[in-house]
């Protein structure tokens, strides 16, 4: 009878990361894209005629049930609406934590956010929850710009209206780069840019897209030598089972517009129509 969000990662609470409080990634739980089997046993739950289908990330939640490990349903607020808050346990979590939890941008401060998908947006609303003055949005799609506005973003930077480097850009602006940044994309050159632009001395800078598997990252080291820091982030540095009911009640509070960050609902038979909406950015 309990409400759960499921997550594709988890919090075992007994493993040295899930007894830190400065990790989330836990040892039995962490995704892992290649498991497709229950922890316990090796096998699948679901099947069809005979043959094993596989838990996707261990969770599998495109079926009306399914089976997971204890460790990756967060117990949440049996009065939040499921049907809102279900999307908290993946790209809106990663965001608001990467913000919130790691970049920690202080009251007044300028951040910037590379990449205004779902998951960048929920960075930019982190940005405003923290009370940052200016909220710089950088994406190649100018038709992002608006919807971005909803979320606390100021100002705009489309890489493609300017001839020189984006970080050079955005020094500009902000005379010497900005205070905080986050990398939603996963574009090695973006992390790259999201890295140079902070400003020296306090700059700290997060990435949160997953890189392709070949790429590096390449920057001068007196990049670090003048005091700008890089750091990374899994989930927004959010534990499941304790913070994700912590996160809805942000919600709960209406301090959390999550509303704002659903653009359709379909029914489970219009699955692939969503799909192709997403990969139209609509």
């Amino acid at each position: 009878g309990d409400h759960v969000l499921p997550v594709f990662t988890g919090e075992c609470k007994e493993c040295p990361h899930c007894k830190s409080a400065e990790s989330n990634m836990c040892d039995l739980l962490r995704i892992n894209t290649d498991r497709g089997v229950m922890i316990g046993d090796g096998k699948s739950r679901f099947s069809i005629n005979g043959k094993p289908i596989y838990h996707f990330v261990g969770t599998s939640t495109f079926s009306e049930y399914t089976v997971m490990h204890v460790g990756c349903a967060a117990k949440i607020n049996p009065a939040a609406p499921l049907d809102k808050v279900c999307v908290l346990s993946c790209g809106i979590s990663t965001g608001l934590g990467a913000t919130i939890n790691v970049a920690k941008p202080p009251k007044g401060s300028t951040v910037a956010i590379f990449g205004l998908g779902a998951v960048g947006l929920a960075a930019a609303e982190g940005a405003r929850i923290a009370g940052a003055s200016r909220i710089i949005g950088i994406d190649l799609n100018a038709n992002r710009f608006e919807e971005a506005r909803k979320f606390g973003c100021t100002e705009f930077v489309n890489p493609k209206d300017h001839d020189k480097p984006v970080q050079q850009v955005l020094a500009e602006m902000t005379n010497g780069g900005v205070d905080r940044s986050v990398e939603c994309t996963g574009n090695i050159n973006a992390m790259i840019q999201a890295f140079e632009c902070v400003h020296d001395g306090w700059g700290v800078a997060v990435l949160v897209g997953v890189p392709h598997k070949d790429a590096e990252f390449k920057t001068h080291p007196m990049n670090f030598l003048n005091e700008r820091t890089l750091k990374g982030t899994f989930f927004g540095n959010y534990k499941p089972r304790t913070d994700l009911p912590n996160v809805v009640e942000l919600y709960m509070k209406k301090e959390l517009e999550v509303e704002k960050f659903i653009t359709h609902s379909v029914p489970f038979s219009e699955i692939n129509t969503a799909f192709d909406l997403m990969h139209k950015g609509e």
